[in-house]
């Protein structure tokens, strides 16, 4: 069955529901029905990187629980599966057991090669910027001469200009620097 002749057996009312979920990334789903809907469509929230705006998606979920969660989240508390994300939100199991088709749960390891940790560039010494596989000793150098004389380095762009990196300099420390 093509998408067409499928979305044309869809009731008017779900055919709305369904374009609204579509059209916008922070629809707040008022029912599991539309859970269901935003399902079909392969929508998840990645609970270990959400944010409050895609935790009050969730129908049920207040902004207090949301704030909280996030909170919890970014002090390093790991929600690993939906008995976690119930314990944290204090909300019974089995009322959560319902939003589970558009719920991810995934480890990020902070310490990973592939998630380095950031530093900031601003207050970073030496020792931490020899610890960034693209840095030399030379750009180093000038990194801090520079900062030390123009101030603090405002993003990528700032710091590109100013040292005169190219690209692909930059496009390997962006996943290492935060300002």
């Amino acid at each position: 069955m093509t998408f067409s002749a499928w979305a044309k057996k869809l009731n008017p009312q779900k055919q709305r529901i369904r374009q609204q979920i579509l059209n916008d990334p922070y629809y707040r789903f008022a029912s599991l029905e539309e859970v269901a809907i935003a399902a079909e469509l392969g929508i998840k929230i990645e609970v270990s990187c959400g944010n409050v705006d895609d935790f009050l998606r969730l129908p049920g979920i207040s902004i207090h629980q949301a704030r909280n969660l996030v909170e919890l989240i970014n002090s390093g508390v790991e929600i690993l599966c939906l008995e976690d994300l119930s314990a944290a939100l204090n909300i019974p199991l089995q009322r959560l057991k319902a939003l589970a088709p558009i719920l991810s749960f995934c480890y990020y390891d902070p310490d990973s090669l592939l998630t380095p940790q950031k530093i900031n560039i601003n207050t970073a010494t030496v020792e931490q910027l020899q610890n960034i596989p693209s840095l030399d000793n030379f750009i180093i150098q000038k990194l801090i001469n520079n900062r030390q004389e123009y101030g603090n380095y405002k993003n990528l762009i700032d710091l590109q200009k100013r040292l005169g990196l190219n690209s692909q300099i930059i496009s390997q420390l962006m996943h290492y620097l935060q300002f």
